[in-house]
């Protein structure tokens, strides 16, 4: 089957990871002045990941102070690289997170998991890392808001974007356009205003985006380099 849905308004999702964590709360307020669409979490737990990141109650900090200055909420992504799934899933949709991806070889069941996040009023997506197979959506795509491609190994920000992502792009905007569903397709790593448009073109139309944001001079400036470069496509 063919997709008759319409293609999906790209958007930016400003990871924090990169964002300069004395003033956390003033680095999301910034950045959604400039103009990102999403606050993505990365979420680590020096197990499943070598690194240490934040829990749910950061999240539940930040949630009053994700929103534009007209008083609309800002959706709060978070990609959860943890093993086990479940209880943090929950504890994150308790905290105010608007969707919640995780990595299919962290759960033991994953449909099962996909179900209970969508239970606790969460989008769900499922993450995959750069060598990782995507078998699993042949049995879940139908029940997902979003897929998340990794074009870095996880674990670390400001890495360099693994080109061979590219390929699996394609292969899952393949997959979502036969599923007739709109299916959010997100890339996370390596994305700056130079190659966003190769990625979107594709067949992602969601980009998650940490250094090449926090830590510049001008992150309105950026956010005017991605879309830019997105209207190009």
């Amino acid at each position: 089957m063919t997709s008759s849905t319409a293609p999906l308004t790209p958007l930016i999702s400003a990871s924090i990871l990169a964002a300069d964590f004395t003033r956390l709360g003033a680095e999301v307020q910034s950045s959604i002045a400039a103009g990102v669409d999403w606050i993505h979490f990365d979420v680590m737990d020096n197990h499943y990941v070598p690194n240490l990141s934040f829990g749910p109650m950061i999240c539940q900090a930040l949630k009053p102070l994700s929103k534009k200055a007209d008083g609309t909420p800002i959706p709060i992504d978070v990609h959860l690289m943890v093993q086990p799934v479940d209880e943090l899933a929950v504890s994150f949709a308790k905290a105010g997170a608007n969707l919640i991806s995780f990595h299919p070889d962290a759960s033991t069941h994953v449909h099962r998991t996909v179900e209970l996040i969508r239970s606790q009023g969460c989008q769900v997506g499922l993450a995959f890392n750069p060598a990782e197979p995507l078998a699993a959506l042949e049995w879940v795509l139908q029940d997902l808001d979003l897929v998340l491609i990794m074009s870095v190994n996880p674990g670390f920000g400001g890495q360099s974007f693994i080109p061979s992502s590219l390929r699996k792009i394609e292969a899952v905007r393949r997959m979502i356009e036969r599923s007739g569903k709109p299916i959010r397709l997100e890339v996370d790593g390596g994305i700056k205003p130079s190659n966003i448009a190769q990625v979107a073109q594709a067949g992602a139309d969601t980009f998650v985006a940490g250094s090449a944001i926090f830590g510049q001079p001008d992150y309105a400036s950026v956010l005017q380099q991605f879309r830019q470069a997105l209207r190009s496509t």
